[in-house]
């Protein structure tokens, strides 16, 4: 059976309560920490706690998401509490080294995570003081690189977010399962869907002022959901997502995880090289099979003045191998169109199905 763990603000918040009991002299060394999480509860693990001084303490917890595929896991969360005297606001929360901020500066903690803050540490505070939490996280920095925060204004860390307390795990099946049926309760209604490959799809969707009615999430299974889009007899699909997620589809890898197939260098070299001009093509093919990433092959594009040719024949392409497929599995021909952004969700092209499908909703409010 799957193992049930919790989300990251479950282990700040057992981190600064675990500090701040250390302070008050109620649990000295606490090897564990009762948590509300809104609702419910949680015994949660405590690594070390520390006294700083007599108004200051400092204790470590380690994330674990159960059996989820997160890569948070193991990583120490510190949170560094001060008693201050009373202001407006009895709890204060800060972002320390690893916590991201928002582009205003603000600590990237959001709602559900400041009401377990609040629920489990108000009572803890005196009528007299303030309390200020920092939460510290020294892998961060580096884990937030391999995140798409960045594209949601999160800089230089990993957000508390979520719903929920609970990491609940869910297999394969169950994950494809449930997006197969969001798919057949829109398609129910809508003739015509837009796949939002990833929350940065949804995001551009939004800003394109798509209807949120019409937006289907498809997680990596592009394939499956285009086969069972042709044969719930949608009419069209707009493919719209990340470049270094639908190059795979121009390739013919229809699960875009990286954990099934990558190619996605190989596959832009192969649109680079039909593109016609002047250059040495050669020596900017080889420069693409170089790169890192698929966002330094991007820039490198953008730089060398042909990005925009690349991504169009790549969105072409998409587009192209997306109708054969669905066509070859479904035995129904759907109008496919695809869209494809940057890693900061600026569009790099789109194919003139797409531009067709999104004329659509020009004048509509998302």
């Amino acid at each position: 059976m799957a193992k049930t763990g919790y989300t990251l603000p479950v282990f700040a918040v057992a981190a600064a309560k675990a500090a701040v009991l250390h302070l008050n002299g109620y649990e000295r060394s606490p090897s564990q920490i009762e948590l509300h999480l809104l609702p419910g509860s949680a015994m949660i693990p405590i690594e070390q706690v520390a006294q700083v001084d007599d108004r200051t303490a400092l204790a470590i917890c380690r994330s674990d998401p159960g059996d989820n595929l997160d890569l948070t896991r193991h990583t120490p969360i510190w949170a560094w509490v001060q008693w201050g005297d009373r202001q407006a606001q009895p709890l204060i929360l800060e972002a320390g080294e690893g916590l991201g901020r928002t582009a205003e500066g603000e600590a990237a903690i959001y709602r559900y995570a400041r009401q377990l803050f609040e629920a489990n540490l108000l009572p803890w505070i005196p009528s007299d003081r303030s309390l200020t939490v920092r939460i510290i996280m020294p892998e961060g920095a580096q884990l937030a690189q391999r995140t798409s925060n960045a594209a949601f204004g999160i800089l230089d860390g990993l957000a508390l977010l979520g719903t929920s307390g609970i990491a609940q795990p869910l297999s394969v099946a169950d994950h494809l399962e449930a997006f197969r049926e969001t798919l057949g309760q829109t398609a129910a209604t809508q003739p015509h869907l837009v796949f939002c490959i990833g929350n940065n799809g949804r995001q551009v969707a939004q800003r394109l002022g798509i209807p949120e009615a019409v937006q289907v999430q498809t997680g990596n299974w592009l394939g499956a959901m285009l086969v069972e889009a042709g044969a719930l007899e949608v009419s069209s699909v707009l493919l719209l997502g990340y470049h270094g997620k639908l190059v795979k589809l121009a390739g013919g890898i229809f699960n875009t995880s990286s954990h099934v197939a990558d190619g996605r260098l190989e596959i832009l070299a192969a649109m680079l090289a039909q593109v016609p001009g002047e250059g040495d093509r050669l020596a900017q093919i080889r420069r693409v099979l170089a790169a890192k990433t698929a966002d330094a092959a991007q820039r490198y594009l953008a730089e060398q003045g042909i990005g925009e040719q690349v991504f169009q024949k790549m969105a072409t392409r998409v587009s192209e191998r997306a109708i054969a497929y669905a066509l070859k599995y479904s035995d129904r021909a759907l109008t496919i169109g695809t869209l494809v952004f940057d890693r900061g969700g600026v569009v790099l092209a789109q194919d003139p199905t797409a531009s067709d499908l999104l004329a659509r909703w020009a004048n509509v409010e998302p």
